[in-house]
């Protein structure tokens, strides 16, 4: 265990900067608070190193005893956190997949990151985000998944050419849209499943749009919208593998 009293220290320098997504894409590192996220970072396999500045109940390779001001500066949160994990990206490949889910766009953390977290709740294989999402590693997006993003693929890439090659892989893509599309209880279930869900504001773009197999909306009394995060938990409770 090393004690670091200084907020000029280099591994504290580069703590801190792992709050920007350009140093987390360029170390592989992302930060996690609280004791319920390291924890599921250690079953996961990925906790490189544990900072903590109060008696911390876990053990790792590299434990990092640091000043209250010291935590300040790492943390995120507004409430006291006393330990912070040091955690790898995972940069695992689905296999087998049945049920993906693939994000056009959402800009908003929170809702990434409960995506992530019901996919993983109801056994989806994957989720795939397009360049234009927020990114996952963003500390609120961690927060929101509860340790989800752990256990469950979540890869960044050019939706329409996933599209393409998910359905010559026997996929049938679905896209959410209010516009020229089925009620969700008419849609038939098939084997191979992608779900898309577009960005808060604009929804699933047109080109992606015409590239679905077919697009459902979820029938509604009073309201033509639901938030992304809550239309897609319905839809993948709906659409899960029994």
């Amino acid at each position: 265990m090393e004690k670091i009293v200084s907020l000029q220290n280099a591994k504290v320098k580069t703590w801190a900067s792992l709050h920007q997504k350009k140093y987390r894409d360029r170390l592989g590192l992302f930060l996690a608070e609280g004791e319920h996220l390291i924890g599921e970072a250690m079953q996961a396999g990925v906790l490189e190193a544990l900072i903590f500045d109060e008696p911390c109940p876990f053990d790792c390779p590299q434990m990092y005893e640091v000043t209250p001001q010291i935590m300040n500066r790492l943390s995120a949160n507004v409430s006291d956190v006393h330990m912070i994990g040091v955690c790898r990206i995972l940069q695992s490949a689905p296999q087998n997949m049945k049920r993906v889910v693939l994000l056009d766009g959402v800009q908003d953390p929170g809702n990434l990151g409960t995506i992530v977290r019901t996919a993983r709740s109801f056994s989806f294989d994957a989720v795939y985000c397009s360049p234009q999402c927020a990114d996952l590693y963003n500390e609120k997006a961690v927060r929101s998944t509860q340790g989800a993003l752990f256990h469950i693929p979540v890869i960044r890439c050019e939706l329409p050419s996933l599209i393409r090659e998910l359905q010559k892989d026997g996929f049938t893509a679905v896209g959410t849209s209010l516009q020229e599309s089925l009620p969700l209880k008419k849609l038939p279930e098939q084997e191979k499943m992608a779900f898309v869900f577009g960005s808060e504001g604009q929804g699933v773009s047109a080109g992606v749009l015409d590239q679905c197999d077919a697009n459902v909306r979820i029938e509604m009394d009073g309201f033509e919208s639901l938030n992304v995060a809550v239309a897609a938990g319905i839809i993948m409770y709906q659409f899960q593998v029994k």
